[in-house]
């Protein structure tokens, strides 16, 4: 099973390497969209400070929901979708291999990006180290609760509405204790309490989201 995930991921990621658009376009957005608050806001100093947490997980969230939708769609229009469910593997390993490769091209970026956009932000020091952790437990739990909507509109014309509307509601808990926790070390105040929530998160949907994606593309 391991050799399986592994040619899974080796596959997705020779394919992505193959379309630089995919890679480039998720990294583009959220710094579009990161570009574009200072100037519906205001450029000062003080305000973007207080607002900066907030800005950078809508952003990295709306930049993860970006590429969701073309998870299993790829698969599922060629025909190779249906073959790789009949390996005689479970279904969640695919599943995770490929949300593994989402992570890789959506998430890990924006953490690496993270700390210049902090500063142009002019968000405390202190708080970088925390805004990073946090997009390292948050991001992993944004892309496997993805993959459950992702399953579910596959094969479904139009299915990006859809796949939204389906798990914007479950990226509000990830949200909320991601900015409070850079928010709270900006302040100066404990953020143990919101780590060990990001990570609870992230367990358990590393425990029913590979799972439930994978009875959901059986359907």
């Amino acid at each position: 099973m391991i050799k399986f995930m592994l040619t899974i991921i080796h596959r997705d990621l020779l394919l992505l390497v193959r379309q630089p658009s995919e890679i480039l376009n998720p990294l583009v957005f959220f710094l579009l969209v990161i570009a574009l608050f200072p100037l519906g806001i205001s450029p000062e100093a003080t305000l973007l400070s207080k607002t900066a947490a907030g800005m950078i997980w809508v952003a990295a969230m709306l930049a993860t929901l970006l590429s969701l939708e073309l998870l299993f769609k790829l698969d599922h229009d060629d025909g190779s979708l249906e073959q790789l469910l009949l390996a005689p593997y479970p279904s969640w390993s695919l599943v995770l291999a490929k949300v593994f490769v989402h992570w890789l091209v959506s998430g890990l970026p924006l953490i690496l990006i993270s700390p210049v956009i902090a500063s142009m932000l002019f968000l405390p020091s202190q708080a970088v180290p925390v805004l990073m952790l946090s997009l390292l437990l948050g991001t992993p739990t944004l892309s496997l609760l993805g993959a459950i909507g992702a399953a579910l509109v596959t094969g479904v014309r139009g299915g990006g509405i859809l796949l939204t509307l389906l798990i914007l509601p479950l990226y509000v808990p990830v949200l909320i204790f991601g900015t409070s926790s850079v928010v709270a070390a900006a302040q100066g105040l404990a953020v143990s309490g919101h780590m060990a929530l990001l990570g609870a998160m992230l367990v358990l949907a590393l425990m029913v989201a590979p799972w439930a994606a994978g009875s959901a593309l059986k359907l």
